[in-house]
């Protein structure tokens, strides 16, 4: 969803927009062509977020609160998009919160019984949370050196997009695993 937002957002925008080192906040600006396109896939990302978290009953609940919390700065993320010019101390303390939230939820959802979803098990959960820490951690330097900020955002942004629809799909595989094979 979030993917499509700014793939759309970013061709109503035309070739003045760089999405190698341009951010997505930009695109979300007041002011920007696809400004309604980022905020509404922005607010819906945020809903799922949050509605998965409630759905979400194998994982810890630490992890779905996390989850939930996170998906809650997305929707405020949408709410308060940044000027079209210049930064915003709001926009940036609501995302960064966001981020950190989205990157620890699945560590803090893990669960060391071995018969929870593969999603939820510690190794996989500490991978997908190690890697957007890197992500988060590459577009700090990105954005510090003018560099490819908006390459690096969207790598850690996709993860995080895409990781809670990965632990839901090993949740619903569950039950077929544990039947076995059919005979």
């Amino acid at each position: 969803m979030l993917i499509a937002g700014w793939t759309i957002a970013a061709l109503l925008e035309g070739p003045a927009y760089d999405p190698a080192t341009q951010t997505i906040s930009v695109l979300a600006a007041y002011g920007a062509a696809g400004y309604w396109v980022m905020t509404a896939a922005l607010a819906a990302l945020g809903v799922c977020h949050m509605i998965t978290a409630l759905g979400l009953r194998p994982a810890a609940l630490p992890g779905r609160v996390a989850l939930g919390t996170g998906g809650a700065a997305a929707l405020l993320v949408a709410l308060v998009p940044p000027p079209s010019s210049g930064g915003s101390l709001r926009h940036g303390s609501v995302a960064a919160v966001g981020f950190a939230l989205l990157a620890v939820w699945p560590v803090l959802a893990s669960d060391r019984r071995g018969t929870v979803p593969w999603g939820l098990r510690p190794v996989p959960s500490l991978t997908a949370t190690a890697l957007m820490v890197v992500g988060a951690a590459w577009f700090m330097i990105e954005m510090h050196h003018d560099g490819a900020a908006g390459a690096a955002e969207r790598l850690v942004t996709a993860i995080q997009s895409v990781w809670p629809f990965v632990v839901v799909a090993s949740c619903l595989r569950r039950p077929r695993e544990a039947e076995g094979p059919s005979g």
